[in-house]
């Protein structure tokens, strides 16, 4: 499937973090800080070489202007050596409005 075709399914719209940015996330018992590569209203691609399998439960924090970003999410796609695609599954309003906020600032760029 082209990009292009694949962006017009998407729920949500992604945007490619140009500084990259930190995100610590925790699954199956473990703690990791890795970099997230692409990120959307309900979707973060996170660049780890060692990802959990697809349908792992996640906990992910990391920080925006204004404060941080605390999410629950479920892995829906998985590439060893390359990263993870996480979509959101809970997240409370202050946060989704700091989400909101900082994607607004990076689609202006």
């Amino acid at each position: 499937m082209s990009e292009t075709l694949a962006a017009k399914r998407r729920r949500y719209e992604r945007v490619v973090i140009p500084k990259g940015m930190n995100v610590a996330w925790q699954a199956g018992g473990g703690r990791t800080v890795s970099r997230v590569g692409r990120i959307g209203l309900g979707v973060m691609f996170i660049r780890t070489p060692d990802p959990p399998p697809v349908g792992e439960m996640v906990r992910i924090v990391f920080d925006v202007p204004g404060g941080e970003v605390r999410a629950k999410g479920v892995v829906r796609h998985s590439t060893e050596g390359h990263g993870m695609g996480v979509e959101f599954t809970s997240m409370q309003p202050e946060d989704r409005a700091r989400l909101s906020q900082l994607l607004g600032r990076l689609t202006k760029l």
